[in-house]
């Protein structure tokens, strides 16, 4: 009886940890910090020409996951209402009333940023700068004055991803390198073409929020031709992007495989514009960034150990 009690107690402890880590992952956005942390290594790894130093690329994950993770905290805190209200976001741990006391995790939230800013400041003051104006960009110009305001939101707040390059290029103290400067344009480029199409598939999500996206306001074929505007303009930078000393045609190749692919389901959004194209679109662009970037850094580090 009493090793029956024991192994009751110790399956709740075992799922109370699992509800821990899932309320983590979803409070801090930790999916799209990863994509961020991923950006930066590729603008450390473009800066670098190379593979970094181990201390560049610790630094890097633990300054970028806290600065991140802060500010799409204080972005959940501040949306705690309307995304009660929607579907997709109503199970949110602030949303859903989870968290007992929401001003604790703001001030958690704003305590990581400082950290984050304050632990590079002295020895590179370019990084905390990015690191500082990505979360300002997000949570001030995205989340407080544009989102509410403009259809206009994810394209000025996509320049939060465009800040997560910087912040790699400048750990190698590269942020003023052409490559790295070229990601930054390609994130601030592929940024409104990737959300858009997810806001097509949740646009009930946000009308019901009354948060002017661009499928929101505009006829879906309208959207679609955006999209498909910004995925070229992405394209086109991918594609440019080959020019730097670093990467080249084995950079290229695959590079323009994935862009013809991201332009076809473009297209094909414009001819159907539906929900399901839609989230098929949002999953290759996601797919396109992903390559984008690995290509990156595996053709700067076999380049590095080949000319050794």
């Amino acid at each position: 009886m009493g090793s029956e009690i024991n192994a009751i107690e110790a399956s709740h402890k075992r799922l109370t940890v699992q509800q821990l880590v899932k309320m983590t992952i979803s409070l801090f956005k930790l999916r799209v910090v990863s994509l961020l942390l991923f950006a930066a290594i590729g603008g450390a790894f473009l800066g670098a020409q190379g593979v970094p130093s181990w201390a560049a690329l610790i630094t890097i994950f633990a300054t970028g996951t806290l600065a991140a993770g802060g500010a799409s905290a204080i972005n959940q805190f501040l949306e705690r209402e309307s995304d009660s209200r929607a579907r997709r976001t109503r199970l949110r741990p602030l949303a859903s009333g989870d968290i007992e006391h929401p001003w604790m995790i703001l001030a958690i939230a704003i305590s990581m940023i400082l950290v984050a800013v304050v632990a590079v400041l002295p020895f590179n003051p370019a990084m905390a700068f990015y690191l500082a104006l990505g979360a300002l960009i997000y949570v001030g110009v995205y989340t407080i004055w544009l989102k509410p305001r403009s259809v206009l939101n994810i394209v000025i707040g996509g320049a939060a991803g465009s800040c997560a390059v910087m912040a790699g290029g400048a750990a190698v103290g590269a942020a003023s390198n052409p490559g790295v400067i070229a990601l930054a344009m390609l994130i601030f480029l592929w940024t409104p073409a990737h959300f858009w199409a997810l806001a097509m598939f949740y646009k009930e999500d946000y009308a019901a929020v009354d948060v002017p996206m661009l499928p929101v306001r505009t006829p879906p074929k309208q959207t679609a031709w955006w999209i498909l505007i910004h995925a070229i303009s992405t394209g086109l930078a991918s594609i440019l992007l080959a020019a730097s000393p670093a990467l080249g045609l084995a950079y290229l190749i695959p590079t323009t495989v994935m862009t013809t692919i991201m332009l076809i389901g473009s297209v094909r959004l414009i001819r159907n514009p539906e929900r399901q194209q839609a989230i098929r679109l949002f999953v290759v662009t996601n797919l396109f960034l992903a390559l984008v970037l690995l290509s990156i850094v595996v053709v700067t580090t076999a380049r590095q150990l080949l000319f050794a």
